[in-house]
């Protein structure tokens, strides 16, 4: 849902977010805006399917800096590897990493990356969901450590950075919102941001 804004041409624009990979894609837009830093939980619920717990901390993101930043116009987002149901979150070190590749090897992982946009004082929301799936190639253990060494992809959900040297484990990839798969679906933030009244292209 969402409500028109007002005076939204004069909003700061917010980045709900730690990541850096989100800072860079946003930095596309060529938009002025703040990074804050969301204090979320991002513990999953008992039985919580990754797409539903992606959509929820997404929304918790945007809500917190939301609440701190009443007249800014929020992003907050959030990625969850999907395997089979099991979702999947950045691996921390190098045995989470290889024991997550591992499991992805030969097989499909959707990448469900959440968006929220809000605005508080105007009454703004909405929120949208891009899955992209992702075909791993069969993967030996010699690769697996070869790409983890070179890359170090412990702060990706999934452990695969396909912007990067990552690209090498996949066989296909399939979305309608490219960027997603780094962090931020920017089409959708497009969309989103235009809705809150934000121009993109004066």
């Amino acid at each position: 849902m969402h409500s028109s804004p007002r005076d939204s041409a004069v909003r700061r624009l917010v980045l709900g977010s730690t990541s850096r990979y989100r800072r860079e894609l946003l930095q596309r837009l060529r938009l002025p805006f703040d990074v804050v830093a969301p204090e979320v939980d991002e513990t999953p619920r008992p039985g919580e399917a990754p797409a539903a717990l992606a959509r929820r901390l997404a929304a918790a993101k945007a809500q917190a800096v939301a609440s701190q930043h009443p007249g800014a116009i929020v992003i907050g987002s959030d990625q969850v590897a999907d395997l089979d149901g099991e979702p999947l979150g950045k691996p921390g070190n190098h045995a989470n990493a290889v024991a997550q590749l591992r499991r992805m090897s030969g097989r499909v992982v959707i990448f469900q990356t959440a968006l929220t946009v809000t605005c508080q004082d105007s009454g703004f929301v909405e929120h949208d969901l891009a899955p992209v799936r992702v075909r791993f190639r069969a993967l030996a253990d010699a690769e697996i450590q070869a790409y983890l060494q070179a890359e170090q992809p412990y702060d990706c959900a999934g452990s695969a950075k396909s912007e990067g040297l990552g690209i090498a484990l996949l066989e296909a990839i399939d979305s309608d919102d490219p960027t997603a798969l780094v962090g931020l679906p920017l089409i959708r933030t497009c969309r989103m941001l235009r809705a809150a009244g934000l121009p993109l292209l004066r």
